[in-house]
């Protein structure tokens, strides 16, 4: 990464501009997750692909892996990126030739660019060449322009009540997939929201304490640049909710 990190070097904010072109470089990767001892580690992340070394390591120790993928923007048609459909095939080509294949997928939000009905069709579409059992998907800000997360919920809603946010079990670990593009706008924070956390606190109620717990969320449950809305406004609640688990 060239550009300075807006955090570090708070005299030179990082443009939002440069900070696009940055992530831009990354188009088609993923990343391959481990769980080991309850800790999630990243075993591999490449632009061309994933590390088959971290992989078969983990695979070898037994421990549950899976596969984040985000930001796709399929519908997006700029110059940083012409050919978000050709991105993500070649990630999903490298995730079908990993040497074990992982328990599941999950996409952390921007499936789409515009949140357009033919968007959300494609990306589904494509997402279901991905061999794999289930691809878990939660909302990026991006899947929530003009009516919010109901066109999201048209191609998305995992478990089928109407809700963008969700939990499931997978070898002993808790998965939590969240909504916190609650509301979203331009240099204001997100939210989760009133509704959102009474679900949450009543979901972890039922988890053991010694029972691993993965939260899946779009942007970041804590603030990295408020300008750009790049955090989440009730995080300490969630967070808080998380920890007394």
């Amino acid at each position: 990464m060239t550009t300075q990190d807006p955090l570090a070097n708070p005299t030179r904010a990082m443009r939002r501009r440069e900070a696009l072109k940055c992530l831009a470089t990354w188009s088609g990767a993923a990343v391959v997750w481990t769980v080991l001892g309850g800790v999630p580690r990243a075993v591999g992340a490449t632009k061309d692909g994933m590390s088959s070394d971290g992989v078969m390591k983990a695979n070898a120790a037994g421990t549950l892996t899976f596969v984040q993928i985000s930001d796709t923007h399929i519908g997006f048609r700029k110059q940083a990126n012409p050919d978000v459909v050709g991105s993500l095939r070649h990630a999903i080509a490298r995730i079908n030739a990993l040497p074990q294949t992982p328990a599941f997928v999950v996409h952390t939000g921007d499936v789409t660019h515009l949140s357009k009905p033919e968007e959300f069709g494609e990306a589904r579409d494509l997402l279901q060449e991905i061999r794999v059992d289930r691809v878990h998907t939660v909302p990026g800000e991006h899947d929530t322009i003009d009516d919010g997360v109901s066109g999201y919920l048209r191609f998305f809603d995992h478990d089928r009540n109407g809700k963008s946010w969700y939990s499931f079990d997978q070898a002993g670990v808790h998965f939590v997939g969240l909504n916190n593009v609650q509301n979203f706008k331009a240099r204001t924070l997100a939210e989760l929201g009133d509704e959102q956390l009474a679900w949450l606190e009543d979901d972890l109620a039922g988890v053991a304490s010694s029972t691993p717990v993965v939260v899946l969320a779009h942007i970041p449950l804590w603030t990295i640049w408020e300008p750009w809305g790049w955090g989440t406004a009730d995080s300490d609640q969630a967070i808080a909710l998380v920890r007394s688990g």
